[in-house]
């Protein structure tokens, strides 16, 4: 069964998805990109910033790549564009 993880997203992730968080179902373990491609199947407007994004698993950064995640029911996964400035 694979487990249910909180989505948050952030700022210009937000505005493309159209939600700041939500329920999903995710293979328990995958790495920090196929976690990315599963959300990105969801809201293909994310693709846009897949360049400049930042995972933040459990509070803890992770880079979108070969990583691999081991995820439970309730984790949070945020999903955190690039800061804008200058």
């Amino acid at each position: 069964k694979h487990p249910q993880v909180v989505a948050l997203y952030f700022a210009r992730s937000a505005e493309l998805a159209g939600v700041r968080s939500e329920i999903i179902s995710v293979p328990q373990q995958l790495t920090s990109l196929q976690l990315w491609e599963e959300i990105v199947k969801r809201h293909p407007r994310l693709a846009a910033i897949q360049d400049q994004v930042v995972f933040a698993v459990r509070q803890e950064y992770v880079i979108l790549g070969d990583q691999l995640l081991v995820l439970q029911s309730g984790d949070e996964v945020a999903i955190i564009p690039p800061i804008s400035g200058g």
